[in-house]
């Protein structure tokens, strides 16, 4: 197993995500402990020692199962990572009940890693709202030797994070986001690693293969990669990408069985950082998945021209995550905190934007469209 230099510790370069454990008749509430403990046993077993969990996973019962999972464990042969669920706004207010409540269903009496869920559109205004207190409570359980390392994860955009990171940035040890080579570009990842770097704050991965996409490549694509390595299967094509990152400490996997583990395991058993070649490669593989998907530049011609003032480069970026991932939760989450008359559903289909556009892009049909797929 590699492990990587995070201050005094060293941390498994895999780490076991809790969101994905194997489940009893394809219910996700219905976590199978016993293939869950076989799981958590071979990974200890086999160098990994960072495990992440969180209060929404698996209906609630991922942090009991994870805990239990390792309590049979010692405490100091693992780091065990939870996060506030901030990501409901229903809980801004509710932070000590629930991290004591989180604890006690964990098992333990401290988190080595703990992080703000989620930073995004429709809760950066609570996180940051000081009548919450979460960074306050937060820190002092840092204090308190309760918490050992704060950090957040994000699903946000660029200007999201930057206004997180310009209030609480100097406090935040780490930062989880969605990383991999598809990402890099098309959800802007390699902009957020820039920002990251730039606040000297290292990286956790979470979705390295985008949630199985990149686990299972086109036929061409899979003997484009082949012909460089092909010793290598498609799913250590896109670990390795994340191995060529210097800033990334651990990447997450949510592995579901004992073969997806196990495989996981030998790829991070040797470090094969892409040279410029297949650096190239893989990203021209990703650009070639992304056919379909409207060709905007941002260079906002449409915008000076929209009667609604509608930010229409964000919307239709959004609109491209969407339709590529066939749904998810990433742009509704977006939209829902935009006000009504600024979502795509205010587009009036005056088609003035379409007139200035280089690219010629059907925009207020892909509003519309968009509307519809939110609503559906």
């Amino acid at each position: 197993m590699i492990y990587k230099n995070f201050q005094d510790l060293k941390l498994s370069a895999l780490g076991l995500g809790a969101m994905r454990l194997p489940v009893i008749d394809g219910d996700d509430s219905k976590i199978d402990f016993d293939a869950t403990q076989e799981m958590v046993d071979y990974a200890i077993e086999h160098g990994i020692n960072y495990y992440d969990t969180a209060w929404g996973y698996h209906s609630g019962n991922s942090e009991t199962v994870i805990g239990k999972a390792l309590k049979k464990h010692p405490r100091d042969s693992f780091y065990l990572a939870s996060k506030f669920p901030g990501y409901d706004v229903n809980n801004m207010s509710k932070v000590e009940e629930i991290f004591e409540k989180q604890l006690e269903k964990c098992g333990v009496d401290y988190f080595d890693f703990y992080l703000f869920h989620n930073v995004c559109e429709a809760n950066i205004g609570g996180y940051l709202d000081e009548k919450y207190g979460i960074f306050e409570y937060l820190t002092e359980q840092k204090k308190n030797g309760r918490i050992k390392h704060l950090g957040f994860s994000a699903h946000a955009s660029y200007d999201v994070m930057k206004r997180f990171l310009d209030a609480y940035g100097e406090a935040m040890e780490f930062c989880q986001i969605q990383l991999n080579y598809l990402d890099w570009t098309f959800q802007d990842a390699k902009a957020k690693v820039e920002l990251l770097d730039s606040y000297s704050i290292p990286v956790w991965v979470m979705e390295p293969v985008r949630g199985g996409r990149l686990a299972k490549l086109s036929v061409a694509d899979t003997k484009r990669l082949k012909a460089l390595r092909p010793d290598e299967d498609a799913p250590a094509w896109a670990f390795r990408f994340i191995q060529s990152i210097p800033s990334v400490i651990v990447t997450l996997s949510g592995m579901s069985n004992m073969e997806q583990l196990k495989a996981n395991i030998k790829t991070f058993e040797t470090e094969k950082p892409l040279n410029e070649t297949e650096m190239s490669t893989v990203l021209a593989v990703a650009d070639g998945m992304q056919n379909g998907s409207l060709p905007c530049t941002a260079c906002r011609y449409c915008t000076s021209h929209c009667p609604m003032e509608l930010d229409i480069p964000w919307l239709l970026n959004l609109y491209n995550e969407h339709i590529f991932t066939g749904g998810g939760f990433i742009a509704p989450m977006a939209i829902m905190a935009e006000p009504e008359d600024k979502r795509p559903s205010a587009c009036i289909g005056c088609r003035s934007c379409e007139r200035v556009c280089p690219q010629q892009i059907k925009i207020s049909e892909a509003m519309a469209d968009f509307t519809e797929k939110l609503n559906s």
